[in-house]
């Protein structure tokens, strides 16, 4: 890496998509503004990873061209490898996508997109996360507007930080959005249903799931505002405890005899 390379900020990339993901490669074309971009993505696609991380059998990562990398591992492994393994330096910045299909609410928590942002932030690398909503079956979907967003975003967690302990959570609506809003977590409704199917050897296979019904209606939420038409962005942290039950299970018993 070049002095004037080393200048400009390091940016790493990755998804759960797959290194080949069409979002994936669009969005580090339009970093490539900003910065000195690396990508180091899973070499296949590992939707709804979570924040989950090899830990029984070694991580293998593959140079398949300038700059990238196509690991044997989960999105939370493509980001300890990338920051500890494979950069030259820790990068100024990770943004993670972009995902084909949003993860917002609930979808979090089953989110590998997510998950990459979330291990970046807690090694201190000011992270970004964006999904593309997508409604219905689209063979081709368009990231122009993604791409747009992704990088304005970018640019101003490069110029400005971000507060301690939180990264972005970027959700961009189907088409021209409306506007941007500063969102917070909504709330899912799912049927949960199990579709019980039978193999050619008369063995029962599963698949898991549901199908998404819709979300609560709440003030200022992030399902709202993709619904609406607008570019959701949520600050999430990783600590998840409930202050509002810590009152009521003061007064439990909690002393064993």
């Amino acid at each position: 890496m070049t002095t004037a390379t080393q200048n400009r900020p390091l940016i790493m990339v990755t998804n759960d998509d797959g290194v080949l993901s069409l979002g994936l490669q669009q969005l580090a074309d339009a970093l490539a503004e900003l910065g000195e971009v690396v990508i180091v993505a899973p070499d296949r696609e590992r939707s709804a990873a979570g924040h989950s991380m090899t830990l029984d059998k070694p991580v293998r990562a593959d140079r398949i061209r300038s700059n990238c990398f196509a690991v044997d591992g989960t999105p939370t492994d493509c980001v300890n490898l990338g920051v500890h393994g494979l950069l030259p330096r820790q990068p100024d910045l990770l943004v993670s996508g972009i995902n084909k299909g949003s993860n917002l609410a609930d979808d979090i928590t089953y989110s590998g997109t997510v998950a990459a942002a979330m291990e970046a932030m807690l090694m201190q690398v000011p992270a970004l996360a964006v999904s593309l909503d997508l409604v219905g079956l689209v063979d081709v979907p368009d990231f122009s507007y993604a791409c747009r967003y992704a990088r304005h975003f970018s640019q101003q967690i490069l110029l400005n930080g971000l507060p301690s302990d939180t990264f972005l959570n970027m959700n961009i609506p189907q088409g021209c959005p409306k506007g941007v809003r500063l969102t917070r977590q909504g709330k899912r409704v799912y049927d949960n249903k199990i579709e019980v199917k039978r193999d050619p050897r008369g063995r029962d296979y599963y698949w898991l799931g549901g199908n998404q019904l819709g979300f609560v209606r709440q003030t200022e939420c992030d399902c709202g505002a993709i619904a609406d038409g607008y570019v959701s962005v949520t600050p999430l942290h990783l600590d998840l405890t409930n202050y509002q039950s810590v009152k009521q299970l003061s007064n439990w018993d909690l002393c064993l005899l």
